[in-house]
């Protein structure tokens, strides 16, 4: 009996883990999200193609419905509603001053979506939605005439309004698992929705949708192999999201099974209720508010292959050693993986993207740090900031391909050139900054020059004899 149970719960651990893998994964995303924004509200980039969009939405923003891109489509649209609109909504936030800045801090997201709305990982959809009359999405809008209806309907939602620093003074994930009838949207989802703060304000709410269908899916993959029972999805109220059973042919939990499991849900994180025809085991999720079950009944345990009761016991110990392989193995794997993602994230979080240089606020926090240093000890510090001449006529005249070519080989220039302690990063467009500890005025200067010249004999292959 207890090599039985142990069974049914070992498989179900294996299963609420993965699914708990991936459901972190996303969550991360979203925080890596939140956090990126913020980096982008305290320090915006300072660069052409932002002011213009930032000076298209200070235009349009009284219109009734507005949309603000980027060329080339490299990034998400961003749409809007009038301001009249927010300034009849007691929620939002009416001639917000940082909106501007909210907006390119929007279009920097945007970008991030962009590049990876293919990795979804149950991740149905993701968007921002702003206190202050506008969102982005990852699902595009069929036509304009539908930025009204879409920011009614997600301001109203209980993942929105239920962001407030009230309702949610730990400012983490709050779920909703049956939202309202998107158009946007062609089967059931689960939202995951985090608050944007910003200079102690809540600004607005990063939401990922997770598709029912998908998380079917897994649980279907999941009993594959000749397992028997059936998983099942609830949330936090009991009501069913998912199963792995075929077509609609559901274990179903009666009333008096629903307040017992209510009941055990109280005192512990998994557990077992022992039925007279079928043993239910759970275990409640880490990353998402709801539990997972795995239902067998005494029909599919009598039809094993079991024989007598010393060949089950037997046959029972192999899977239970075979499954804490298993688990082991997995955890083991997804440990690596995740440990592997997060230095992938953090290196992606410092670094600039195109050059492989820091980027600007990972080279003004370093740089903060080594100037200290420096202060505390007496010891002389240089900084070397530079760009590069006629850049812009590059852009015009060869294309962004071209200028990014030069600022890649600039890049890799200064990166060779420099000495191993110093700081180099881009702070923006085709300026550069270079922190020299240790180093006088004069030899300063002499970097520079050493620098100037190294730039000035390279030359960039584009195509043909240019």
């Amino acid at each position: 009996e207890e090599a039985y149970v142990a069974n049914q719960r070992n498989n179900l651990a294996n299963v609420a883990h993965e699914m708990d893998g991936l459901l972190q994964f996303n969550i991360d995303r979203m925080m890596f999200f939140r956090h990126g924004m913020q980096s982008a509200l305290e320090q915006p980039l300072d660069i052409d193609v932002l002011r213009s969009a930032s000076q298209r939405y200070l235009s349009q923003r009284h219109q009734e419905a507005w949309r603000v891109a980027l060329p080339h489509r490299r990034t998400l649209p961003v749409f809007g509603v009038s301001g009249s609109v927010v300034g009849n909504n007691p929620i939002l936030l009416k001639d917000d001053p940082l909106a501007a800045d909210e907006l390119m801090a929007t279009l920097e997201l945007g970008y991030l979506l962009n590049l990876t709305q293919h990795d979804r990982d149950f991740a149905e959809r993701m968007q921002y939605i702003s206190r202050s009359g506008f969102f982005t999405s990852t699902l595009p809008l069929r036509d304009e005439s539908q930025v009204m209806t879409h920011y009614s309907q997600a301001i109203s939602a209980l993942w929105f309004t239920r962001q407030s620093q009230r309702n949610n003074p730990g400012r983490g994930v709050i779920w909703q698992t049956f939202p309202d009838d998107d158009p946007q949207l062609e089967e059931q989802v689960v939202t995951a929705s985090i608050p944007l703060d910003f200079a102690g304000y809540w600004r607005g709410v990063l939401a990922m949708d997770f598709s029912v269908s998908e998380i079917k899916a897994f649980l279907v993959s999941a009993m594959q192999g000749g397992q028997e029972g059936e998983y099942q999805l609830y949330d936090s109220h009991l009501n069913l999201l998912a199963s792995s059973a075929p077509g609609n042919v559901l274990t179903l939990l009666s009333p008096r099974e629903q307040e017992l499991l209510s009941r055990a849900f109280v005192h512990d994180n998994q557990g077992g209720l022992r039925l007279l025809t079928r043993y239910i085991s759970w275990a409640k999720l880490r990353n998402f508010d709801g539990v997972l079950l795995r239902i067998h009944t005494l029909r599919e345990g009598v039809r094993g292959n079991f024989g007598t009761i010393t060949i089950a016991l037997t046959l029972m110990w192999v899977l239970f050693t075979l499954m804490l392989l298993l688990s082991w193995l997995v955890i083991r794997r997804m440990v690596r993986n995740m440990s592997v993602l997060q230095t992938s994230l953090e290196w992606q979080a410092w670094h600039d993207a195109l050059t492989r240089l820091l980027n600007r606020g990972a080279l003004f926090e370093q740089a903060m740090a080594v100037a200290s240093a420096c202060q505390r000890s007496g010891r002389p510090l240089a900084v070397i900031q530079l760009d590069l001449d006629h850049f812009k006529r590059i852009n015009d005249r060869y294309g962004h391909q071209a200028g990014d070519r030069v600022l890649s080989t600039v890049a890799s220039t200064l990166a060779s050139t420099v000495r191993e302690g110093d700081l180099l990063g881009r702070v923006g467009g085709e300026e550069f900054c270079v922190v020299l500890p240790n180093t006088t005025l004069q030899d300063a200067v002499a970097v520079a020059e050493r620098l100037r010249q190294r730039i000035q004999g390279r030359e960039v292959f584009l195509h043909n004899n240019v």
